[in-house]
């Protein structure tokens, strides 16, 4: 370490994670003498997502990226799942389009995945130097001039931060206010283990395919919900539940993890699994207006540690946004080399692009879905209900069948008897119609 310290970086990038090595590989491919700097002994190894890439913006930085990187099983079936008591209500996707080149999105185990991607950047020229903790932002007159690592300072013309969700490196600087508990979430998941042969009968996969659940309801009345993805041989399952949420219900994050696994539905998907891995770590909700500053004089923000994620109750976005943003943060970058200088003026052209991206069209797209995120009746009331109107609707008795609305009302009717919790059907036509505006209309 001692012997990098003593070399000016043209740019250094704090995090090996998707935006950092993107951001590593474009710079040294443009002739930049790069550093990147992780924290962990080897990138992605501080990282507990096990999720899905899409693969468009990915593919044009490496491309067919799938023919060498460690991904897991392309996803050709997607779900959407309401939870009840002991019930279900699916809507099920299948693409046999997404099972061909260039396909849509891999499921992916960060451990490997990362090393891949920070590999990319070492082979464009960065330099990687992995274990160390930049314990600080080194200023100077307001400006970020180079990072401090223990008792090493690293100086560079700009510095890339891709730490990630928490942005401790930012909030100490000063350039980052602190979340609001409404604003974050905590993703509570776990690896399970199961051999290849069960995983291809019992989600009907291909050696090389898989399927994604996007999964609401049964969280302990908690506003958050569930996701399943399928791996070569194991499965990624978790919770992403709202901290204030988490906190007034005075549950620990594995006693909410356990009860959402011990629905029926996930019982059998689960069943002879061995759990490998459990982890938690914060996510923003993401949004324009939770946006943080992106740039400012010697450095740019890229990733989640800019906060650049979507959450639409259907998809959660964070890999492939981080990867934008680093294509966007990288030509800005390069850019500023031209004009000869690195001050925020020069740098904010990075803004500007990433406004002309896919984030910001969806985060207007699904500006009206945020609202819904605090409705706690979308995670614990209609998953019930829905559930148990199809459970009316399929079972015979000796009385008429009943007709969907009537159903409706008589579910209603028990359910706010059971729970003491009164919700009129105006209550639920306001709800439906903001269910729509957020995610349909």
């Amino acid at each position: 370490m001692s012997e990098v310290g003593m070399e000016k970086f043209d740019a250094i990038i704090v995090g090996a994670g998707p935006a950092g090595s993107a951001a590593g590989t474009l710079l040294a491919r443009a002739g930049m003498n790069v550093l990147l700097v992780e924290r962990g002994q080897t990138p992605g190894s501080k990282n507990v997502s096990g999720g899905l890439i899409y693969t468009k913006t990915i593919n044009e930085i490496f491309p067919e990226f799938w023919s060498s990187a460690p991904v897991e099983r392309a996803i050709t079936n997607h779900q959407i799942v309401m939870l009840g008591e002991a019930s279900s209500v699916a809507m099920d996707f299948r693409s046999e389009a997404a099972a061909q080149p260039p396909y849509n999105a891999f499921s992916v185990l960060r451990a490997s995945f990362d090393p891949w991607m920070a590999k990319q950047a070492e082979d464009a020229g960065a330099s990687l130097i992995t274990g160390v903790t930049v314990d600080a932002l080194k200023m100077e007159n307001g400006r970020v001039i180079g990072i401090q690592a223990g008792p090493d300072e690293l100086l560079a013309d700009v510095v890339v931060i891709a730490e990630g969700t928490a942005g401790l490196l930012l909030k100490q600087a000063g350039l980052r206010s602190e979340s609001l508990p409404h604003d974050v979430s905590l993703g509570i998941k776990e690896v399970i283990a199961l051999p290849e042969n069960v995983i291809q009968e019992r989600f009907q996969c291909t050696p090389e395919t898989g399927m994604a659940y996007t999964l609401v309801g049964h969280t302990c009345g908690i506003e958050g919900g569930g996701f399943l993805y399928t791996n070569k041989s194991s499965l990624s399952v978790g919770v992403v539940a709202k901290i204030d949420s988490i906190y007034q219900s005075k549950m620990h994050p594995h006693e909410i993890l356990d009860a959402f696994k011990a629905h029926p539905l996930m019982t059998r998907l689960l069943e002879g699994g061995e759990v490998v891995e459990y982890s938690a770590q914060t996510v923003h909700r993401g949004g324009v207006h939770l946006a943080s500053r992106l740039y400012g004089d010697g450095y740019v923000v890229t990733g989640s540690a800019a906060r650049l994620v979507l959450n639409n109750v259907v998809t959660l976005r964070g890999m492939d946004f981080a990867i934008i943003s680093a294509v966007e943060a990288a030509k800005a970058v390069l850019a500023a080399r031209e004009n000869g200088s690195y001050n925020a003026a020069d740098l904010a052209g990075y803004e500007t692009l990433l406004k002309q991206t896919s984030i910001y069209k969806d985060w207007q797209t699904f500006k009206d879905t945020y609202p819904l995120l605090e409705n706690k009746r979308l995670f614990d009331l209609y998953p019930d209900l829905a559930c148990n109107v199809m459970e009316r609707l399929f079972t015979p008795t000796t009385q008429p069948s009943p007709k969907v609305f009537s159903a409706l009302r008589a579910e209603m009717a028990a359910l706010q008897a059971q729970r003491q919790e009164k919700v009129s059907l105006l209550t639920l036509m306001k709800d439906m119609f903001q269910i729509a505006r957020g995610m349909v209309l």
